[in-house]
């Protein structure tokens, strides 16, 4: 499939708040100073160039954030230029009036820098917490939800019946936010109907590739670009985001030093509970952050030449860097986010705008 073209390839950072113990010494900061250094790297962000910041909603004790819209609106009376998205919204668990209300309501405090990124999350906490105990439809519940967000950002006055919240006669939603329309990406993460769904409904779909080989999902990008172009939208509503793991240091072997401990403290935890066997080796990891692999983890020129590479690949429109994939030092985190913006993206931007004949 063609992929849509590029005026401006964007880069930013995506965080899930992640709140670990060092695996080494078990030490940790506060919830407190872990909000403060969050905000700190939003506004560094902002600062160096960089296109967008994506919070992800979680209810674990490993992860501080369980509303990103909160964060994001503190986050802009910081900033001026970086746009705020959340990474994801957990939509199936939340009411899609709220949802609306609330991204409405950053839009406006943020002068239209506002995103929902929706998905239905990697992780079932919020289930029991919001939807309780009975059997659950998950793609239903999901759908019906989202058409619901949809429909509020194109009505102000909503008539809409659906099966898991309470009908809407006309009832009017504010405020409305700066932006016409807000915007609303499709998060997913291996599943061709979600792909299908997203192309069908022209939306924007950020696709999370955290292992494996990325090139194994160039066949969703084609089915989601694919189906896309079937319900007749064209490139410019069809833009593509990748969201990794990784780090950038001014070293690289100092890059992977510093990331493997987290990472493997944080995904064999996970695996403990989803019942994986693999344990977590550094061969495997030094694999996945070759050039073929999922993790950005390297100096600057490593960093930009795997962008690149997976730009070859996707033909996507949006990279963002999920530093770590546990907790890391801040100020290694600061140094990563600084890299990103001032020695990667003009390289990755220019060459971009090269490729697709786009003036920079």
């Amino acid at each position: 499939m063609t992929p849509s073209p590029t005026p401006h390839f964007e880069l930013g950072i995506a965080s899930f708040g992640d709140f670990t113990p060092d695996p080494a010494t078990g030490a940790q900061v506060s919830p407190q100073q872990r909000m403060k250094d969050l905000l700190e790297e939003i506004e560094l962000a902002d600062q160096v160039g960089l296109d967008v910041f994506a919070l992800g909603e979680h209810h674990r004790p490993d992860y501080l954030i369980s509303s990103p819209a909160t964060v994001l609106a503190a986050a802009a009376t910081l900033t001026k230029n970086v746009r705020l998205s959340s990474a994801v919204t957990v939509l199936s668990t939340d009411d899609p009036v709220r949802v609306f209300q609330q991204f409405a309501t950053l839009d406006l405090i943020s002068g239209g820098r506002a995103e929902i990124m929706a998905g239905r999350g990697s992780f079932s906490e919020s289930f029991p917490l919001f939807m309780g105990d009975a059997p659950i439809d998950y793609d239903g519940l999901f759908r019906e939800r989202l058409d619901l967000l949809l429909t509020l950002r194109e009505h102000t006055h909503v008539t809409w019946k659906g099966q898991t919240r309470p009908s809407l006669h006309g009832e009017g939603v504010y405020p409305r936010p700066l932006q016409d329309p807000l915007p609303v990406w499709l998060a997913i993460g291996g599943t061709p109907n979600s792909a299908r769904r997203a192309g069908t409904l022209g939306l924007p779909l950020a696709l999370a590739i955290i292992g494996g080989l990325p090139e194994q999902f160039r066949g969703l990008i084609d089915l989601y670009r694919a189906s896309g172009q079937a319900a007749g939208f064209g490139p410019d509503r069809l833009k593509v985001s990748i969201n990794s793991h990784g780090l950038i240091a001014d070293d690289s072997r100092v890059a992977a030093d510093t990331m493997f401990p987290v990472h493997k403290a944080v995904f064999e935890k996970l695996g403990q509970e989803r019942g994986w066997r693999n344990a977590v080796t550094r061969d495997a990891f030094e694999r996945d952050r070759s050039l073929r692999g999922a993790y950005f983890t390297g100096d600057p020129q490593e960093v930009a030449d795997k962008i690149l590479y997976q730009h070859e690949v996707f033909g996507h429109d949006r990279f963002t860097l999920q530093n770590g994939g546990g907790t890391l030092p801040h100020a290694v985190v600061m140094r990563s986010i600084e890299l990103l913006g001032t020695q990667v993206a003009p390289v990755v931007r220019a060459e971009i705008a090269r490729r697709t004949g786009a003036a920079e």
